[in-house]
């Protein structure tokens, strides 16, 4: 695998790139079938534990489609720190991963998912968590998980171009 070309925006430590998923709102994930790439962009929910990110869909759609076919995936997490006006240059901070998709069957992975992606997202979870998640709602919602396999981060902390 091709390393990154400028050494000097490289992100190497892990806890960088993890808090570049947990702070992050959205992520976007590429996805092929039949030498036809698809992208998506999700809410989600980073478990560092797990390493592993969460997001939630519909039950069928082409997301399901591809997918189920063809679970490998590459994504992205953008944190977008703005453009630099006049001086032609952007600053930025991502994590891009490579990883394998499954559905998430267990109720309580189920749950734990969701409140993560709810933690994530919400400024106050607490209330989201307990009207938005019930045994009803459990049984209905798609959780798809993405088991993490490979890591890079890069970002762009100050103006280059002068």
């Amino acid at each position: 695998m091709r390393g990154i070309r400028r050494k000097e925006k490289a992100i190497t430590d892990l806890a960088e790139m993890e808090e570049i998923l947990n702070s992050s709102k959205y992520i976007t994930i590429a996805m092929s079938k039949d030498n036809e790439p698809y992208l998506a962009t999700l809410s989600h929910g980073y478990n560092a534990e797990e390493k592993c990110i969460y997001f939630h869909c519909a039950k069928e759609g082409k997301k399901i489609d591809i997918l189920e076919e063809n679970n490998v995936v590459w994504g992205q997490a953008l944190i977008d720190r703005g453009y630099a006006s006049g001086k032609c240059d952007h600053l930025y901070a991502t994590t891009q991963f490579k990883g394998k998709v499954s559905f998430v069957e267990d109720l309580e992975e189920k749950r734990n998912a969701l409140v993560s992606m709810i933690n994530q997202l919400e400024k106050n979870p607490k209330e989201v968590i307990e009207k938005q998640i019930n045994e009803k709602s459990l049984q209905r919602v798609i959780v798809g998980r993405i088991d993490i396999e490979f890591m890079s981060g890069k970002e762009s902390k100050e103006v280059v171009i002068s």
